[in-house]
């Protein structure tokens, strides 16, 4: 398969390397195409892909084009793309919040996929939700789930509207739970740790926590219940939320 990303931001480049990394695509058929100056000596000197700063009448000759630019920035680049793109490709689109049928229309192409990945992605342990436009043969999904795998997980949706629910649960979720720790590790700092024992201490409860979620057979009421004793210090703080 010959894949073209346009927009090598922080998801774009986090798709590209897991391709990569798990050999679903050779350099040579990997064509990265980011407008930024500076980035793109970045990707050529790490050797990311066949590198360009602009969209051209090349990008006919990939499989696959994945969109990974800005939300703000599909109008400009979807004017650009629209001339070049051939019937036969495949769209994924990794832009949060722009529906297929926009895409579809803004590219006059039918062919769209679009998935709603998290920046866990970057790790290899993201997950992301996807959906396709009608007339997309069940072997092209597979590939495309296959691809989506390699930077975690992947679950399919046949209705497109649980993507805005995806973006609110998984795709914004990373955020809530730095949250959690920076808010955690300041009432350590106020309780007399130094920074960097309070986030070793915040950090393995986390992980900790994680992997009973994962691992231990209780539900999640079950696992509050037994740190939370009643009467305890715990449960007076659980009613404080």
């Amino acid at each position: 398969m010959k894949i073209a990303i346009v927009g090598c931001g922080t998801m774009g480049l986090a798709f590209a390397r897991s391709f990569l990394k798990y050999n679903l695509v050779e350099k040579k058929n990997l064509l990265l195409v980011e407008k930024s100056q500076s980035r793109c000596e970045m990707l050529s000197e790490n050797k990311e892909g066949v590198v360009v700063n602009i969209v051209s009448s090349q990008i006919a000759d990939y499989d696959l084009v994945i969109l990974a630019v800005k939300p703000q920035d599909f109008p400009e680049m979807a004017n650009e793309l629209s001339k070049v793109l051939s019937k036969d490709q495949i769209i994924l689109s990794i832009m949060a919040g722009i529906p297929i049928v926009r895409i579809q229309d803004a590219l006059q192409h039918l062919s769209v996929v679009r998935a709603m990945p998290n920046t866990p992605a970057m790790l290899g342990m993201g997950i992301t939700g996807f959906t396709a436009a009608e007339g997309i043969g069940i072997g092209k999904l597979f590939k495309i789930e296959n691809l989506l795998n390699a930077t975690g997980r992947s679950v399919y949706f046949e209705n497109e509207s649980m993507l805005d629910a995806v973006t609110a649960l998984s795709g914004s979720g990373p955020a809530y739970f730095y949250f959690i720790v920076k808010n955690m590790v300041e009432a350590g700092k106020r309780m007399g740790f130094d920074e960097s024992t309070a986030l070793q201490f915040v950090k393995q409860t986390m992980l900790g926590a994680y992997h009973l979620i994962n691992n231990a057979e209780m539900n999640l009421d079950d696992l509050i219940k037994a740190v939370a004793s009643k009467g305890g210090t715990t449960e007076a703080a659980l009613k404080k939320i």
